[in-house]
């Protein structure tokens, strides 16, 4: 039971431990979805705010050229030349410099078929203005303004975009250069809270700004995990994807800007969900030290439980002891009083029990109805032993005592036992199916279980048992009895149980033991004494005396004969008779009783000291002699 109970605490805690696992994991799993976008959306906010500085940089210079090439078309419409021109343009670049950034280069163009430039650069023989990007993308693109694609200058190696506006004659085109370098000073700030890095990208894979400056100026196009990373950043319809970056996770933030150019974040997914990685382990590490906490406080708590039911067991085992200890007593205490049918409770009992396994009673019934049989007679406890031990035919009156004991009994068990069936045992075993039996009249079912099963029992016992006026009867006559019973006396299936343990007992073991011959050795050095207790014990049945005056021959007697009881005169062999005492408790458990003239505690300590069974006083009262050996020889620890 132990064990069981065990194991179903720990099959508990595991199923316990799943199911949390299972909850934790639904909870965990939800709040790093929940958690991871929000972060993810904190850095798709961050990346636009940044994307927003850039933009509103290029826009700077874009509102420059759109003034300048404006003021210059108005310039050319009211018949200005290109020296008036020159001039304005040479004003605008010192002015656009000093005013707004110095990455503004200056501003140029292509005026009735000449080349001028704001900085007074003077182009090279071969170069023709009209085939340059900033021209033709300018004559492509009609009235709108056009970013060239950044390029990176042969001298400075800087990375350079071009700005450029077609007049309204169709011909003429102002343009503006812009060094990209306060872009990269952007570009190198540009992180998500002080995670990841930056980098600007052209439509081509050109990287035109990088957090990292050796990274500025190189194409990202082509095979490995920069050109897929630069395939999914120009197909991304969202702001963010994450891919594998120098074997690492990350997460991508990018968006593109309106002249074309796309503001790109990394960040490891390692460093980005780091914190939150660290709040998910510390809720785990802090459910698992929960969960153990409660774990061991159930274990203690199953311990003192276990304790406690293993203290309670402990009791209702001392209690079940004692009522069988009673029982016991009881029975012995029936028995007594009919010398002829010694052991007839333990016997009915016995049959009981066996015919209440055969009815595929439960344990707990079947101990019950063992506890039913050995009771069932105790309501004879209150009849005189008179009546119970007389030889010859009852008077009616005698008989009406006889009549009497299941509803002693009755009363008796009601009191001391919780469960009906015990009692109903007593009163109603002498009950008849056919309704002729007694105290009740009761017939058929209406007689309780119990006591049909009981009366087929106590029938068959009182038939195998020797009586004070027969000898038990023999087995085929007892079988025919039985049977001519079935549906009268006795319930018919219960009496079939019966005929077919009869039927299996082939040896007629089922009966009455002989008892035999009880040898008692009188140890005693008075013969005057020693044939005083032959006179009392001669009242007893199967009873052989013999004697012995010293302790050497008692020991002698005690090898040569089997002693079922010793009468010991301790007082009158001195010192011997201790002797005596111990040299058989030595070598056997043979009941010794002393015989003694002595009172008070002195005696009563040195019974206990010497494990006597029990002492009788001198001189000797026949009643309490022959009750005290009877009950020795047949109490409930000598069944026959």
């Amino acid at each position: 039971m132990k064990g069981s109970k065990t194991k179903y605490f720990w099959l508990t805690v595991i199923v316990i431990f799943v199911l949390q696992s299972i909850m934790l994991a639904y909870i965990f799993t939800s709040f790093f979805r929940s958690s991871s976008a929000n972060i993810k959306e904190l850095g798709v906010g961050n990346m636009k705010s940044q994307a927003t500085m850039i933009e509103n940089y290029m826009d700077k210079g874009r509102d420059v050229l759109w003034f300048a090439a404006e003021s210059v078309d108005f310039m050319a419409k009211g018949g200005a030349g290109n020296k008036e021109i020159l001039g304005y343009i040479q004003a605008e670049t010192v002015a656009m410099q000093r005013q707004f950034d110095e990455n503004f280069t200056g501003i140029y163009g292509y005026m009735h078929g000449e080349y001028i430039d704001g900085v007074g650069w003077v182009p090279p023989a071969d170069y023709v203005a009209t085939e340059r990007s900033w021209y033709i993308d300018a004559k492509n693109s009609g009235n709108k303004m056009v970013m060239t694609a950044p390029y990176i200058d042969a001298q400075t190696k800087d990375i350079v975009v071009s700005f450029s506006q077609l007049l309204s004659d169709g011909e003429s085109v102002i343009a503006l250069d812009i060094v990209l370098n306060e872009v990269q000073q952007i570009t190198e700030n540009m992180n998500i809270n002080g995670m990841g890095y930056g980098l600007i990208l052209d439509g081509n894979g050109l990287v035109v700004a990088h957090s990292d400056k050796e990274e500025r100026g190189k194409s990202y196009f082509g095979p490995g995990e920069r050109g897929q990373m630069l395939s999914k950043i120009y197909e991304n319809t969202g702001n963010e994807f994450e891919a594998d970056i120098d074997g690492e996770r990350c997460t991508v933030f990018s968006q593109r800007l309106s002249n074309g150019l796309y503001v790109v974040i990394v960040v490891s997914n390692t460093r980005l969900f780091h914190d939150l990685w660290m709040q998910i382990a510390a809720g785990v590490l802090l459910s698992a030290l929960i969960f153990g906490i409660i774990v061991v406080f159930c274990m203690i708590s199953t311990r003192k439980i276990a304790l406690a039911e293993s203290l309670e067991q402990a009791s209702r085992e001392r209690l079940d002891r004692m009522n069988v200890n009673i029982i016991h007593a009881l029975t012995s205490t029936i028995d007594a009083k009919d010398r002829y049918t010694s052991g007839h409770s333990h016997r009915v009992a016995d049959y009981a029990l066996a015919i209440a396994k055969r009815m595929g009673k439960s344990e707990e019934d079947q101990k019950v109805i063992y506890y039913a049989g050995m009771l069932h007679d105790v309501g004879k406890i209150r009849i005189p032993i008179s009546v119970i031990n007389k030889p010859g035919k009852l008077t009616e009156e005698e008989f009406n005592y006889i009549r009497i004991h299941p509803v002693n009994g009755y009363n008796i068990l009601r009191d001391i036992h919780d469960d009906t069936r015990i009692s109903y045992g007593a009163k109603y075993h002498h009950e008849r199916y056919d309704g002729k039996g007694y105290p009740n009249g009761l017939s058929g079912e209406d007689i309780p279980e119990v006591a049909r099963i009981l009366a087929v029992a106590d029938a068959y016992d009182a038939m195998a048992s020797d009586r004070i006026y027969r000898r038990a009867l023999p087995q085929d006559v007892i079988r025919r009895e039985i049977e001519k019973g079935k549906g009268t006396q006795f319930d018919p299936a219960i009496a079939d149980i019966m005929l077919q343990m009869i039927d299996e007992d082939t040896d007629y073991s089922m009966r009455q033991k002989d008892s035999g011959t009880k040898n008692i050795l009188v140890v005693e050095n008075d013969p005057q004494n020693i044939e005083t207790v032959r006179e009392i014990l001669g009242k007893m049945k199967n009873v052989r005396v013999l004697e012995a005056e010293s302790a050497e021959k008692a020991l002698a007697v005690l090898n040569e004969n089997d002693i079922s009881l010793i009468l010991l005169d301790i007082t009158s062999l001195n010192t011997d008779g201790i002797v005596l005492c111990w040299a058989i408790r030595e070598n056997s458990h043979t009941p010794i009783v002393i015989m003694t003239s002595e009172k008070g505690g002195e005696m009563l300590k040195r019974i206990k000291e010497l494990d006597i069974n029990d002492f009788i006083t001198k001189p000797l009262n026949a009643l309490i002699t022959l009750e005290t050996v009877h009950g020795i020889l047949y109490g409930s620890g000598a069944r026959s």
